[in-house]
């Protein structure tokens, strides 16, 4: 395996990494932001107000990506299994 080849695999990995956590840490950050905001304008402070909230949305998100986050994952592995089977 030469280093060319090595190099497109972990920036295959990368990518695939990158894809799946994606939507999770985005829609998190924004469900984290107007959670701080609401918290500013009514001056509650309680930590599971943004822990809980958070945690529902990320189950949801999983839940309705769950087949297509496996689906980026599984197609990154057999690529990954064809190539290692033509070395």
């Amino acid at each position: 395996m030469t280093t060319e080849q090595i190099m497109e695999v972990m920036k295959e990995a990368m990518l695939v990494a990158f894809k799946l956590a994606g939507p999770l840490l985005i829609v998190s950050i924004i469900v984290g932001l107007v959670i701080a905001i609401f918290q500013a304008a009514t001056q509650i402070h309680e930590q599971t107000l943004t822990f809980v909230p958070k945690l529902i949305v990320i189950a949801i998100l999983l839940l309705v990506l769950g087949s297509w986050m496996l689906n980026v994952f599984d197609s990154f592995v057999q690529e990954l299994f064809a190539m290692m089977a033509a070395l």
